[in-house]
């Protein structure tokens, strides 16, 4: 097959292939997506129906204990029924006997909300009390009759109609078709439906073939499922939704596919022409330079890669004639601008840059094919930290071998240069080349040390600087060089121009190791290690600004040792010194890698959680808090472990700041209230009364997590009652809690007494309005802690 053959038939794989597995995919997808969203819409719907069937249940038992408290109980009755409180109230004595029932009650028969599934409430039907099998007509709760003394008088049972509006305000409040049984025993009757009449016997069917959580769907594409009914919930319902995917799904993803293949074919055809033309054009070129004509050029037809592969080719040959004639002369120039080059990259701290520059020139100045730096690491090993022109020179089945030159000292010929601190140079066999090195026929190799006294030479003729003993100094590294122009060995003039490169690169990567020291030192805490005062204002900064770019949340955690001075007082300094060090080895240990730990000064400490909640930081500060608490430090000047405990204060931004310097306020400010709380715990800083707030809906009966704090990509809305502080809440209806205490639900938030200053972790001082100094360890008051 020829090569235009082999291009159409591999752009038609390339193409095709992807797009058939795309349309199953997207189909599969799709139908697997809706499946989920309709049984999680039935999911909702169910709670829902539960909810309010339970709802209904409240309210009815709420009105038969009103009417058996009171002292006339039909009176009651009559009110508490105009008010629309219950349907109708049916009142009887210990012998069975109606005494009261409400004018136009329902008939039979009444199911009843706390008895088992099967269980029927006895309902004035023709002037009797009657119980039966047939469909439901209100449900019912009844409560004992009982006199001051306690003595029984009869059962008082409210009830409220199950009629088609009731149906139909189940189905609004779910948003899903909404189907009541005869019975909970089969699905065959229906006593109220919102289904259509297309649809009801297909949905009817289906629900006959499930059972308990189940979820089927119909061949018109409804989704359907059975509740109840049950101890919580006695009406026997059909929950169904239709189908969301798109009408047609297939058949458009059947003419995609055509589509496809026919654009495919076309534009292969035309790519397989357009591209061997120019590269047959180039074929020819090339065999007349590999015969050594210099002159061969190539039509350039195009301004695409082919075209400019074409320019390429002739600039290259013509290059390569002037790069030949002019290389010998251009050699001993290049050696007279090497001491400056050399000051130059003394003075640069950005060590691959000056790695290459010094490769390049060296390779340049000698008229070497590759080369390559390599740097002694831990270990003893020498790794190659910029290498050129060592393609192809691996034995087979290393490919990447430039990737991964490693040669540990003494192996080899650079591990031999390394260890003796010796320059050689010489000629090899492709054959002998030492494993784990590039395959050659000439190298040269110089190793470089660090400079003694403050200098390296360089044009002096030695590389490898010596200390006061005499001895060879440990080296840094190796410049090694590979097969020189003209398949002549290198001589000594080359060797002589190599140490003045590696001399020149002994300085710089000692520099540039010296520099990024003092700048890690500039920038960590050296009791410690963690990130000092000075990194903090740089990294809230970053991090804030990257939350705020990406609508992300970052919590600010401000920890303090509590009564760190009573173990300095007691225990010595030292003995402060190694608290502090271990705490800061058990904080590392509790975070994320992302995360960042900073010793803010003396027993403060700051750490920033990325992407966290309010929810998130105090798991963290659980987290701390136990480990701290939980393990005595063990102090060697001291027989015994020392007890401490951290208090922590949490701020999230943008909730309780704008920028940087206000999160960490309100961080410091919820590290207060932790310390006035009693220590050993956290607090979460309280929301901003300013912060933009929206109202969400909340259904009935719905209640907030657990802990009350808000969540990611959640506004807390603020409210603030009078003569109390601000809190935050979710909604109207929404019950409060704290990890403090167990969760209530308010009916009322007119009823709920005001927050006190302790009565949660989440609990939290207003900010302060104070913000952090300058210094890398800025004072700070004490404020009681």
């Amino acid at each position: 097959m020829t090569l235009r053959g082999r291009l159409t038939a591999a752009f038609l794989v390339v193409v095709l292939g992807p797009v058939l597995l795309g349309v199953l995919f997207v189909a599969s997808t799709i139908e697997a997506v809706d499946r989920s969203r309709s049984t999680e819409r039935l999911a909702v719907a169910a709670s829902t129906v539960r909810t309010s069937v339970d709802a209904l249940c409240q309210q009815l038992r709420a009105t038969a204990d009103a009417v058996a408290l009171t002292a006339d109980p039909p009176v009651a009755a009559t009110q508490l029924v105009g008010r629309g409180l219950a349907a109708a109230v049916l009142i009887t004595d210990v012998a069975g006997q109606v005494s009261y029932v409400s004018p136009g009650a329902p008939a039979a028969p009444w199911r009843d909300c706390s008895g088992p599934p099967n269980s029927e409430t006895n309902a004035p039907t023709n002037g009797g009390i009657t119980g039966s099998a047939s469909p439901v007509r209100a449900l019912a709760a009844q409560v004992d009759l009982r006199d001051r003394s306690g003595t029984l008088l009869g059962t008082v049972t409210a009830a409220q109609l199950v009629d088609p509006a009731f149906v139909a305000r189940l189905a609004a409040v779910t948003g899903v078709a909404v189907t009541l049984l005869d019975s909970g025993a089969s699905a065959a009757r229906v006593t109220h439906t919102t289904e259509s009449r297309e649809v009801r016997d297909a949905v009817l069917a289906a629900a006959s073939t499930v059972d308990g959580d189940r979820v089927t769907e119909t061949s018109e594409g409804r989704y359907v499922r059975r509740i109840g009914p049950s101890d919580a919930q006695p009406l026997p319902l059909v929950l169904s939704v239709p189908s969301e995917r798109p009408p047609g799904l297939h058949a458009t993803l059947v003419g995609v596919v055509v589509l496809a293949a026919l654009l495919a074919v076309l534009s292969a055809w035309r790519l397989a022409r357009v591209t061997t033309r120019p590269l047959v054009e180039l074929a020819g070129a090339v065999d007349r330079v590999a015969h050594g004509d210099l002159t061969a050029r190539v039509p350039v037809r195009s301004r695409d890669e082919l075209g400019r592969l074409a320019a390429a080719f002739n600039r290259m040959t013509r290059e390569t004639g002037s790069y030949v004639a002019a290389l010998t002369s251009n050699r001993d120039q290049l050696r007279g601008h090497l001491g400056v080059l050399g000051d130059t990259l003394a003075s640069t701290h950005d060590l691959q840059r000056i790695l290459r520059v010094i490769l390049h020139s060296a390779i340049g100045a000698t008229g070497a094919r590759a080369g390559a730096v390599l740097l002694v690491e831990a270990g003893g090993v020498l790794v190659a930290q910029c290498t050129e022109g060592l393609d192809g020179r691996w034995p087979e089945g290393d490919t990447d071998g430039s990737a991964t030159l490693r040669v540990p000292v003494g192996v080899g010929v650079v591990g031999a240069v390394a260890a003796t601190g010796e320059p050689q140079r010489g000629r090899v066999e492709p054959a002998e080349t030492p494993a784990g090195e590039p395959r050659c026929r000439t190298y040269v190799a110089v190793p470089f040390a660090a400079p003694a006294g403050g200098a390296a030479a360089t044009s002096s003729g030695s590389s490898t600087p010596t200390d006061e003993a005499g001895a060879a100094a440990a080296a840094l590294g190796v410049l090694a060089l590979y097969d020189r122009l003209g398949a002549d060995e290198f001589d000594d003039d080359d060797l002589v121009t190599l140490r003045t490169f590696a001399g020149h690169a002994a300085v710089a990567v000692d520099n540039v190791r010296v520099h990024e020291e003092a700048q890690r030192l500039s920038l960590t805490d050296p009791l410690t290690g963690l990130w000092n005062y000075r990194y903090l204002r740089e990294s809230i900064r970053r991090e804030v600004e990257r939350a705020s770019r990406f609508g992300r949340m970052l919590s600010v955690l401000a920890l303090d040792l509590d009564r760190f001075k009573d173990v300095n007082d007691t225990y010595g300094h030292a003995a402060g010194d190694t608290v502090l060090a271990e705490f800061a080895r058990r904080v590392r240990g509790e975070i994320r890698e992302v995360d960042l730990a900073f010793r803010q000064g003396g027993e403060e400490f700051v750490l920033l959680l990325p992407e966290t909640d309010a929810r998130g930081a105090a798991i963290v500060a659980e987290r701390l808090g136990a480990v701290v608490r939980e393990t005595p430090i063990a102090v060697e000047a001291y027989a015994g472990p020392v007890l401490v405990t951290v208090s922590v204060g949490i701020a999230v931004y943008p909730d309780n700041g704008s920028t940087g310097r206000e999160v960490l306020e309100a961080a410091d400010d919820a590290l207060y209230a932790a310390k006035a709380a009693g220590r050993d715990t956290y607090r979460v800083a309280e929301v901003r009364p300013d912060v933009t707030t929206r109202e969400l809906p909340v259904l009935a009966a719905a209640v907030s997590p657990s802990d009350g704090l808000p969540r990611a990509g959640q506004h807390a809305q603020v409210s603030r009652e009078p003569g109390g502080p601000a809190r935050s809440e979710s909604a109207v209806g929404v019950p409060e809690s704290s990890p403090a205490g167990p969760t209530r639900a308010r009916s009322d938030p007119a009823d709920d007494p005001p927050d006190s200053a302790g009565a949660g972790p989440d609990a939290a001082r207003p900010g302060s309005g104070g913000g952090a100094s300058s210094g890398p360890q800025p004072p700070r008051q004490s404020r009681g802690r």
